[in-house]
């Protein structure tokens, strides 16, 4: 199992990778369209629909998976936090199976709508150009297909107490044995 969360990492790091390279190139079309625009008095046709259809896309929905990896995701703890850890490390395990059975679902309705854009040749209309766009629509469901193997991933290593080979920068209350992470807690209190 370890090897595999080694695996997963590698995966999510790469689609991360992709994501900023989205973000580079926006960048670098973004610059070389207002050059145009300002500089020749030509700008490159169908900038906008590529940046928000192509660019946008990628750099939001493909590092989905990475962020959960590394634990990035917004959290509120307004209860949870005054509960027993071992609560909230049940609580935080199963929270991960219930996410991960919601963007199953998001998956597969992603993934119907790609393949309806996908039979109409979906494309926008920007000026006189026709940009095919239904190609974009495929990235959701990748995006969020990954983010939903890293999810029920992280919960079958809560599970079964499993060694995680996923790339974490920080260690989670099902990674730390209880007694060290009431031990640290005490220490913290100590130390004010």
């Amino acid at each position: 199992m370890y090897a595999l969360g080694r695996w997963l990492s590698k995966i999510t790091n790469l689609m991360t990778v992709i994501g900023g390279l989205a973000i580079a190139l926006m960048m670098l079309h973004v610059t070389a369209d207002v050059v145009g625009r300002f500089v020749f008095g030509t700008p490159i046709p169908g900038t906008i629909t590529i940046v928000s259809h192509y660019y946008m896309i990628v750099a939001a929905f493909v590092p989905l998976a990475y962020a959960e990896q590394k634990n990035g995701h917004i959290t509120v703890e307004v209860v949870t936090e005054r509960l027993p850890q071992v609560v909230q490390k049940h609580l935080e395990g199963w929270a991960l199976a219930f996410s991960g059975v919601v963007f199953s679902f998001l998956t597969v309705r992603t993934w119907g709508e790609a393949l309806s854009k996908h039979a109409i040749n979906a494309s926008v209309v920007q000026g006189d150009a026709s940009i095919s766009v239904w190609q974009t629509y495929f990235v959701l469901p990748v995006g969020i297909g990954l983010m939903t193997v890293v999810l029920f991933y992280k919960f079958i290593v809560y599970l079964f107490g499993l060694k995680s080979g996923l790339d974490q920068e920080r260690a989670q209350p099902d990674e730390m044995p209880l007694a060290a992470t009431h031990l640290a807690d005490v220490e913290k209190e100590d130390a004010r």
